[in-house]
């Protein structure tokens, strides 16, 4: 009764604590010790009791989510192969010193690890810098390369919109010193590509650079210090409106209500070729240094993306800032869009599903003698990409195949276990994708709907007449047509029917 006591007592701390939003890392540590005390009282027959869930933030996935989850994989590594690029990857933990420092506000999100043998480590936060590590540890200047992995932030999960603690980053980068601009127009044409490939509707690509924004900042009267804070609070600007916006950058912030007026001139244009010429003449923007600079190169960017054909969904956006510090330039955001009713013809965003940009300094930041490695790079955001698709087929209620066997051997009397399991052998040494049920003798009919359930398209059937007459049987399930073949000829006429 007393441990019974005790135990009430530590759940409602955990609640109160909860309920106060303390510190996770206390909250975690008091539920330790509640599912500890559980686990010490035990439940029936003495056995602990389990909690059978997925920790937070995260999720299974079973045969039908992975088998949409692949197609998609398939269509971003097909796209990334057209362009040339190489595959790597890196461990799922560095050295914590390796991510401090170079997310800006977000570091708070990185999950860190108990000391492992003398070893501070965390797990990665993204694909970007262990690829700038291992850029400056192995002395490389120039590849061309993509990694898909998972990554992990200790975030509030939202997962109805596809942001987890744990998820899959699909990067792909350019390494090397090149000419401005055409590495940067490639990653563009990269996440048009598989936008439009995995036909998820309407998008836009917005563009902007890191020094046009540095240079708008200064000349609109905002202190260096508070460049990197005032840019984080731009980027809300695709969730809040401005007036939002406006009174964190003063209330919160501490900017100047004439300076937060001054950007909110610039932060709320966007358009082509024609804005960046008229930025170009505009009386300040023209006279900082850095702005001109990113609008030169702003200018030379659209020029490559018309010979690619793809200014019809590239929008030049001077509200759009990407929250990570170590962004240089160019930088852009891939955001889908939808119509909010059949009856206003106005585009709403429904969040970003790529994102990317140039960093030339954070290789530097590993190399002992700081030597750059200049970079641009595109992350598709696979999550909120699966998480649409899922919701898609589940309203058409399309049938998901969850395997891919071409065909099942089946037979239709008993007593032929043993053919079966030679005609499979032969099937399978010849690479054919080959099931049968695990039954000594089972009826010809449910072998036939195992077809139906899972969508086999063929059945080699085997008889004793098809043996004495060295056939086989092939059924083609969907038209219930049946033709004997020889034996001989099986395979290729397998092939040739999966294949059309």
């Amino acid at each position: 009764a007393e441990e019974a006591v005790a135990l009430r007592a530590q759940a409602e701390a955990v609640r109160r604590l909860k309920q106060d939003k303390a510190d996770p890392d206390e909250i975690a540590k008091e539920v330790a010790k509640l599912l500890e005390m559980k686990a010490q009282l035990g439940g029936d027959e003495g056995k602990p009791k389990f909690v059978l869930k997925t920790p937070k933030g995260t999720r299974d996935y079973g045969p039908k989510q992975m088998a949409i989850r692949e197609r998609v994989f398939n269509a971003i590594i097909s796209c990334f192969k057209r362009h040339g690029a190489e595959v790597i990857d890196t461990p799922v933990f560095e050295l914590k010193e390796t991510l401090t420092g170079k997310y800006g506000e977000d570091s708070k999100l990185i999950y860190d690890l108990k000391d492992q043998g003398g070893e501070l480590l965390s797990l990665r936060y993204d694909l970007t810098v262990p690829f700038a590590r291992y850029l400056a540890m192995n002395k490389i200047t120039n590849i061309k390369r993509y990694h898909i992995a998972k990554v992990y932030r200790r975030d509030n999960p939202a997962m109805t919109r596809g942001r987890y603690r744990e998820f899959y980053q699909c990067d792909f980068d350019i390494a090397g010193q090149f000419d401005p601009m055409i590495p940067d127009a490639e990653c563009l044409k990269i996440v048009h590509e598989i936008l439009s490939d995995l036909q998820l509707g309407d998008f836009v690509v917005k563009v902007n650079d890191r020094r046009i924004l540095d240079g708008m900042f200064a000349v609109c009267g905002v202190p260096d210090s508070k460049f990197r804070t005032i840019c984080s609070s731009v980027d809300k600007l695709d969730k809040v409106p401005w007036e939002e916006v406006r009174s964190e950058m003063v209330g919160e912030k501490g900017l100047s209500p004439e300076a937060a007026d001054r950007i909110g001139e610039y932060v709320q244009l966007h358009g082509g070729l024609d804005l960046i010429e008229q930025l170009l003449q505009d009386p300040k923007l023209s006279q900082n240094k850095l702005a001109k600079e990113g609008l030169g190169d702003m200018k030379l960017l659209f020029e490559y993306l018309t010979l690619f054909g793809i200014t019809g969904k590239s929008s030049f956006d001077l509200s759009l800032a990407r929250g990570l510090d170590y962004y240089t330039g160019v930088i852009f955001e891939a955001v889908l869009l939808q119509q909010e009713n059949e009856h206003v013809e106005e585009l709403v965003g429904m969040g970003s599903v790529a994102g990317g940009g140039r960093y030339d300094g954070l290789v530097g930041m590993f190399d002992p003698k700081g030597r750059k490695v200049p970079c641009v790079g595109v992350s598709i955001g696979i999550e909120r990409i699966f998480s649409i698709l899922e919701q898609r087929l589940e309203a058409s209620e399309e049938k998901i195949r969850t395997t891919e066997t071409q065909v099942l051997v089946a037979s239709a009397q008993k007593k032929l276990l043993e053919e079966r399991l030679r005609l499979i052998s032969e099937l399978w040494d010849a690479g054919i994708k080959a099931e049968m049920l695990y039954k000594k003798n089972p009826k010809l009919l449910n072998q036939l709907q195992y077809c139906e359930d899972t969508g086999i398209p063929l059945v080699a059937i085997v008889g004793e007449q098809e043996l004495k007459d060295g056939v086989v049987k092939l059924r083609i399930v969907a038209t219930r047509e049946e033709v004997n073949i020889r034996r001989e000829s099986l395979v290729e006429e397998i092939r040739t029917r999966t294949s059309q």
